[in-house]
């Protein structure tokens, strides 16, 4: 949920791409779903008190289309009121598939979720830092994200969501020429943000297909500072649960992710299998 490569890089030169353009459009096509959405497509919001857990044995750990790690045990718990939510997300696992580093993490998330718009904080704590110790320079380390999702409705499950790191180290170095025609090295500060638009297409016998396109709309961690504004990861998942309880069941998953940025495992797939509790 957490793990990526951002380091400090230098750099040269800066132009707006073409993919601004897209991404302008899909703000305004955030700005317009409150009105696609009708009044009662919500009418099924939790106002009160809320629980939640699962916990998934993973092939891989995919994180927003990018290879994180090899075989993994990941948990989630979740309690709110409300509408207001925390979240408790762990993992652990191999950092690759030769199982010789193991690098345990943790995320914190706090926020509001009630008529399909679910804004939160999310807290992003790898265990070879401190916690909420954000002065690392190395690939990775704790991070700090705002993040806000939109979904349409129950009967159009299509949501948008936007993340945008906030405390980290998160930047790169542009050089430029003063007036004086002297060369300077200037920190520029990335706010590397992330866009995807989901779908969850629910079948019969509890199976149900998600699909996801992201990208990352200007030079950021996604594209190790290098390019303006590129496609991250395109995602398709087949999903199967079983009921065993009112509030239990268990869950089979495959997922198969193309990330064009990735230098490397650019096709990534991953099998999980689970159980939940709703």
């Amino acid at each position: 949920m957490g793990s990526t490569e951002c380091a400090l890089t230098t750099v040269s030169g800066y132009r707006l791409s073409v993919i601004r353009k897209v991404f302008a459009l899909a703000l305004m096509c955030v700005g317009a779903l409150p009105f696609v959405n009708n009044a009662s497509a919500h009418a099924k919001d939790e106002v009160g008190f809320t629980y939640g857990a699962s916990a998934t044995v993973n092939s891989t750990y995919l994180w927003r289309g990018m290879y994180a790690g090899g075989m993994n045990l990941q948990a989630s718990a979740t309690v709110g009121y409300g509408g207001a939510y925390l979240n408790l997300w762990g993992s652990v696992g191999a950092t690759d598939m030769q199982f010789k580093q193991f690098l345990p993490e943790l995320d914190i998330s706090l926020g509001f979720s009630r008529w399909g718009l679910n804004v939160f904080l999310l807290y992003i704590h790898n265990f070879d830092c401190g916690f909420f110790d954000f002065n690392n320079y190395h690939d990775k380390g704790n991070r700090l994200e705002v993040n806000v999702g939109y979904t349409v409705s129950d009967k159009i499950p299509l949501t948008i969501h936007w993340a945008t790191r906030v405390s980290a180290a998160d930047g790169y170095l542009a050089e430029r020429v003063t007036d004086e025609g002297l060369p300077v090295t200037d920190t520029v500060r990335a706010w590397s943000s992330y866009l995807d638009v989901s779908y969850t297409l629910k079948m019969r016998d509890g199976f149900s297909m998600y699909y996801a396109i992201g990208i990352s709309p200007w030079r950021s961690c996604y594209s190790h500072y290098e390019r303006n504004a590129v496609l991250q990861n395109i995602e398709v998942q087949l999903r199967k649960d079983w009921d065993i309880a009112p509030h239990c069941g268990l869950r089979l998953s495959g997922v198969l992710s193309v990330s064009p940025t990735a230098a490397i495992r650019p096709i990534n797939a991953n099998i999980g299998v689970g159980i939940y509790l709703k």
